[in-house]
């Protein structure tokens, strides 16, 4: 039974002739072709390999099947993977990384400092511009007319100054001299006082003379006037006494503004003898008068320093019509053309100093805990792919939320724990940026080396 099992596999494995499809051809005889001819060419043998391709790679695989089925290759993986594990937790316990990083500079706004009309503007944004260089020139008219006065006032206060500074020993000397001629004048008043009391008595007596002949010319022109109606005395003779009589009424009248004159004369002569000893009384205060000499003279030297300082006022305002650049660096934000009339304080545009950068590392705050000032970082620039060197400089006094415009308020509300993020300022080492190619905004990975 078993021999004739084994003789019907042969028969299917090699099938008669007869017992052959139409157009099969017998396998031996191929073989024996294939032998005859040799290979045929690089198709035949791709051909031929790619059947023979499935079953190397069915046996392949149960190969690696079983290696890794085996218990010494499966222990010596695990112990791989648990070295490289503990070699990268090694590594990573090294160092402290974030990407919310920036390199950070100075941006030194420029602004005019006197208002005026722009003249001249002598940069374009993103120029390289040195300290001192004049970047912006406004109009000069005005304060070129303020100086040249500021000039003329300071001088005219040193003049003055220079006077009440030599008037102080003159007034000294002068005092006696004043005394002695104070006392005159109030003895002049006096005997002033005295003529003009006489005056005054004459001419009362020349009042009371004018009175009495101004009635007895009223009296004859009383008795005249009905002789005249009567025509016992002629026209002219009665016009003469009525001449007469108004020629005593004025006489009377002069006399007495004499006598009022002469009166005021007395009142004058007394108010000149009042002044006069009040002169007296005020040369009498020689020291006081030295004094107040010297206080002039020290009020016209303050007067002097003052337009000294107003004079120096308009000599930082001419030159402020010219806008320098504070710091060495590249130009930004440009906001000024010429005619523009410019106010103090407005931002004509701002300049970067490229030489002083630095990256400023918002770290988690349980980052924190190894992070110390001095430390060496390494720092990843993105936009050059390249590495720099660096320390850390400083950690900041507090998180980034509680210098925000709104810090949270967290007793109000639900409260959610967020970490928080604290910035740390690293500085780069220096002589590694030559060519000024950090800008501040780059972003930034930096790695603090801890450990």
């Amino acid at each position: 039974m078993a021999d004739n099992d084994r003789n019907n596999l042969k028969e299917q494995e090699n099938p008669k002739p007869e017992d052959r499809p139409k157009g099969e051809s017998d396998p031996k005889d191929e073989a024996g072709k294939q032998e005859e001819s040799g290979t045929k060419g690089e198709a035949g043998r791709k051909d031929q390999g790619s059947g023979d391709k499935p079953e190397e790679g069915k046996d392949l695989k149960s190969r690696v099947k079983r290696l890794f089925r085996s218990r010494k290759v499966q222990v010596g993986m695990a112990v791989v993977v648990l070295v490289v594990g503990l070699l990268v937790w090694w590594y990573t316990s090294l160092w402290e990384s974030t990407d919310d990083a920036q390199v950070n500079g100075h941006l030194n706004q420029i602004s005019a400092r006197v208002s005026g009309q722009v003249l001249k503007v002598n940069f374009e944004n993103n120029q390289f511009v040195k300290a001192g260089m004049v970047l912006v020139e406004l109009d000069q008219s005005d304060y070129r007319v303020a100086y040249d006065r500021a000039l003329a006032e300071q001088a005219e206060a040193a003049a003055t100054a220079s006077a009440a500074r030599v008037g102080v020993p003159i007034t000294s000397v002068d005092t006696a001299s004043q005394v002695a001629a104070a006392r005159a004048r109030v003895d002049n008043a006096k005997a002033g006082i005295v003529a003009a009391a006489k005056q005054h008595e004459a001419a009362r007596a020349r009042l009371e003379e004018a009175r009495a002949y101004a009635a007895k010319a009223q009296s004859d022109l009383r008795r005249y006037t009905p002789l005249v109606n009567k025509d016992i005395i002629s026209r002219q003779q009665y016009d003469q006494v009525q001449a007469t009589a108004q020629a005593a009424t004025a006489s009377v009248e002069a006399a007495d503004a004499a006598m009022r004159a002469a009166g005021q004369q007395a009142i004058q002569a007394r108010g000149q003898l009042a002044q006069m000893q009040a002169e007296l009384r005020t040369a009498s205060t020689a020291p006081q008068q030295v004094r107040v000499a010297r206080s002039r003279s020290q009020s016209a030297l303050a007067e002097l320093n003052r337009a000294d300082s107003a004079l120096k006022q308009a000599e930082l305002n001419l030159g402020y019509t010219k806008v320098v650049a504070p710091v060495n660096g590249i130009t930004g934000k440009k906001t000024v053309e010429i005619g523009q009339n410019v106010v103090p304080g407005q931002a004509l545009a701002y300049v970067v100093p490229v030489d002083d950068v630095w990256v400023t590392a918002n770290f988690k705050e349980n980052q924190l805990r190894k992070i110390r000032p001095g430390q060496r970082v390494q720092i990843k620039v993105d936009a050059y792919d390249t590495k720099y060197d660096g320390y850390v400089e400083n950690i900041g006094a507090a998180s980034g939320a509680r210098f925000s415009l709104f810090p949270p308020e967290n007793a109000t509300g639900n409260y959610v724990k967020v970490v928080q993020r604290i910035p740390v300022r690293i500085r780069f080492n220096a002589g590694q940026d030559p060519g000024h190619l950090l800008r501040p905004g780059m972003s930034v990975v930096p790695k603090v080396r801890v450990q």
